[in-house]
C-alpha cells in the first residue's frame, strides 16, 4: 500500500534539512575570510550563470530518470560544494564551490514539488497540494530565518567547522530521501520505456520539446509564471538590499538578525492566510500582492528602519501568498510526464527576470 502521509512527511523533513544551514549568510562568511565585495560579487555571478545553465536540464533529467533520484543528486552536489568550500584557499575554489551549490539548487527546485503532486494525485488527494505548497514555503522561510540568526555562531566557530556541520546535515537528509517512493501519475509504463527508447540525448530533446509545446498550447501557464516571478523578484531584491540598508538607517547591529527573521515571517503568514481565501480571483490576488510589494519598496526609502522592516514583512507576505496560489494552479495544469521540466522553466523565468532587474534595483534601492 502507498503511504501518502509517510511520503509527504519525508518531503517536509528533507526540505527542512536542506534549508537549515549554518552557512546561509555565505556573503558574511566570505567577507570575514578577507574577500572583497567585488570578489564576492564575482562568485555570486558564477552561481547565477551556473544556475541558468543547469535549471532546465535538471528538470528534464528529473522527468527522465526520477524525481527522488534527482533529490539525492542535489544533496550530493551540496556535499561536494561544502567539501570544496572547506578546502578552498583562493577565489577560484570558492567559485567552484558556489557552482556546485547552484547545481544543488537546480536539481532540487522542481523535483520535490513534482514528486509531491504526483504522489498526491495517485492517492486521489490533489486538493491537498495547495496546503503542501504553503507548508513548504513556511519551512523555507522559517528555516532560512533560523539560518540567518545562526550567522554569528558560524563566524565564531569558523567556516571550516560550519561547512563541516552542513556536510553532516546533508548526510542525514539523504537518509530521509532513500525511503521515499518514486511515483509517476502520467501514462503508465512510460518511465520503463525510457531506458530503451533511443539515446539519452534524444529523450532529453523530446522531453524539452514536449514541454515547450505544452506552454504554446496553454498560454495561461506562461502568464502565471511571469506574474509570479515578477512579484517574487521584487521581494527577493528588496529583502537582499535591506540587509545593507537597515544598518545605514540606524538599526543596531545586534538587531539585524532579528529584523531579517521578522521579515521572513511575513512570508509564513502570507502562505497561511492564502489558504483561507479560496474564492479570491487570481487577478485580484496579483493586484493586492503587487501593492504589498510596492509598499515595501516605498517603505525602504523612508529612512526609518521600523517602517522599512514593516515594508519587508508585507512584501514577503504578498510574495508567498501569490506563490502558493500560483504553484497550486500550475500543478493542476502540468502533465505528469513534463512536470519537473515545466517547474524548472518557471524557475528559469524567475532567474531571467532577476538578471534584468538586479542592476535596475541597485539604482532604485540606492536612491533615498
Amino acid at each position: 500500500m502507498f503511504n501518502i502521509k509517510k511520503q509527504i512527511s519525508g518531503l517536509y523533513l528533507s526540505s527542512a534539512l536542506w534549508n537549515l544551514s549554518l552557512t546561509g549568510a555565505w556573503v558574511a562568511i566570505l567577507a570575514a575570510r578577507g574577500y572583497s565585495l567585488p570578489e564576492i560579487g564575482l562568485a555570486e555571478t558564477v552561481f547565477h550563470i551556473t544556475s541558468l545553465i543547469f535549471e532546465i536540464p535538471s528538470g528534464i533529467l528529473a522527468d527522465l530518470f526520477g524525481r527522488k533520484n534527482m533529490l539525492i543528486v542535489s544533496t550530493v552536489m551540496k556535499i561536494i560544494g561544502n567539501i570544496v568550500m572547506i578546502l578552498s584557499g583562493n577565489l577560484f575554489m570558492v567559485c567552484v564551490a558556489l557552482a556546485f551549490f547552484a547545481m544543488s539548487y537546480n536539481f532540487s527546485s522542481g523535483s520535490g514539488d513534482a514528486l509531491a503532486y504526483d504522489s498526491l494525485k495517485i492517492a486521489g488527494d490533489e486538493a491537498y497540494y495547495e496546503k503542501y505548497a504553503s507548508n513548504q514555503l513556511i519551512i523555507h522561510r522559517f528555516c532560512g530565518g533560523m539560518s540567518t540568526l545562526c550567522a554569528g555562531f558560524a563566524l565564531f566557530i569558523g567556516h571550516r567547522a560550519a561547512y563541516g556541520i552542513d556536510v553532516f546535515m546533508c548526510a542525514v537528509q539523504i537518509g530521509t530521501l532513500i525511503p521515499l517512493r518514486e511515483v509517476w501519475a502520467g501514462e503508465k509504463g512510460r518511465q520503463d520505456e525510457r531506458g530503451v527508447l533511443g539515446s539519452i540525448s534524444g529523450e532529453f530533446v523530446k522531453c524539452f520539446m514536449e514541454s515547450l509545446s505544452f506552454i504554446r498550447r496553454e498560454g495561461k501557464t506562461m502568464v502565471l509564471m511571469l506574474s509570479n516571478s515578477l512579484v517574487g523578484a521584487v521581494d527577493v531584491l528588496l529583502l537582499f538590499f535591506l540587509q545593507a540598508k537597515l544598518p545605514k538607517a540606524g538599526m543596531p547591529g545586534w538587531a539585524l538578525g532579528f529584523a531579517l527573521f521578522f521579515m521572513e515571517m511575513g512570508g509564513v503568514l502570507g502562505a497561511k492566510i492564502i489558504l483561507k481565501c479560496k474564492k479570491l480571483r487570481y487577478r485580484s490576488l496579483f493586484a493586492a500582492t503587487g501593492l504589498a510589494v510596492l509598499f515595501g519598496v516605498l517603505a525602504e526609502h523612508s529612512g526609518m528602519y521600523l517602517i522599512m522592516m514593516l515594508g519587508g514583512f508585507l512584501a514577503a507576505f504578498g510574495d508567498d501568498a501569490l506563490q502558493v496560489r500560483t504553484d497550486s494552479m500550475l500543478q493542476d495544469m502540468f502533465p505528469s510526464e513534463q512536470r519537473a521540466t515545466l517547474i524548472s522553466i518557471e524557475s528559469f523565468t524567475f532567474s531571467m527576470i532577476m538578471i534584468v532587474m538586479s542592476p535596475l534595483a541597485g539604482i532604485v534601492f540606492s536612491w533615498w
